[in-house]
């Protein structure tokens, strides 16, 4: 029973569907792994039934070539005895001539048995050496499926790993994708950006503020001329000396009203 079993196995495991299994499995991988050892445990576990079937058919081969030569052993006494008797008879001594014929009689029989023995072994021999012949074809087309899920394993493996490390490749390539608004780089930009406008904006303010003072002391220049030369009119100098400042004085005394000077 154990021998049937590992046997079907052979031409069950020998027919199978990698491709098929594969497809219908939820990790094709762990599934190779898994199916590698059974094939190996298979293979050995069929190694050594095919080892005992092949040796039990050289036992019956060995048997029938011991058959097949006692029978003609036999064959050649039965002979001589035969012919040992023909002799006795032929010399008047039909005492040894009975007792040699009776010789060959024996020797036929136990020919004949040994034929006979031959003769029932060989459709066992037969059938064993075919059994043998389609176990070991079985067993060949078991280490080629070996070999085929090895490789395909490999390939799985291989494949894993470069899809993994395209993986990490993407994940990395999106983490600096500076148009993704949710990047860092894109963050970190936008605060550069924020900086350079702050920057733009204190300049424009400096220069602004910069116009003014420039405009306080053009007005504070103007204001101390005026009182210069009211102080020097103030003192007796001639008008004449204020007419290259006319137009200052103009400007200074424009908030005057023209009325007060017609009351001079």
């Amino acid at each position: 029973m154990v021998k049937q079993s590992i046997f079907g196995r052979i031409a069950q495991l020998a027919k199978a569907n990698i491709n098929s299994m594969l497809d219908q499995a939820e990790d094709p991988q762990k599934m190779l792994d898994q199916m590698v050892r059974d094939y190996t445990n298979n293979i050995a576990e069929a190694e050594s039934a095919i080892a005992q079937t092949i040796g039990n058919l050289r036992m019956l081969e060995e048997d029938h070539a011991e058959d097949v030569k006692a029978a003609q052993d036999w064959g050649n006494k039965a002979l001589a005895a035969s012919r040992k008797a023909d002799e006795f008879r032929a010399g008047g001594n039909a005492s040894d001539a009975e007792k040699f014929d009776n010789l060959a009689k024996v020797a036929i029989q136990r020919q004949m048995s040994s034929e006979n023995e031959a003769k029932v072994a060989e459709p066992t021999i037969a059938t064993q050496s075919d059994v043998v012949d389609r176990l070991k074809t079985g067993l060949d087309q078991m280490k080629g499926k070996l070999n085929e899920l090895t490789s395909k394993r490999n390939e799985l493996v291989a494949r894993a790993k470069t899809a993994a490390a395209q993986t990490q490749v993407n994940d990395a390539l999106k983490s600096i994708d500076i148009m993704d608004p949710t990047s860092e780089v894109s963050r970190f930009e936008e605060k550069v950006r924020r900086e350079e406008a702050k920057v733009r904006g204190q300049q424009e303010l400096a220069a602004s503020s910069l116009d003014s003072q420039f405009n306080q002391l053009e007005d504070l220049g103007e204001q101390t001329e005026v009182e210069a030369r009211l102080a020097a009119l103030k003192q007796g100098s001639s008008p004449a000396a204020l007419s290259s400042g006319a137009a200052g004085a103009a400007s200074a005394g424009a908030a005057v009203d023209e009325a007060d000077f017609d009351k001079l």
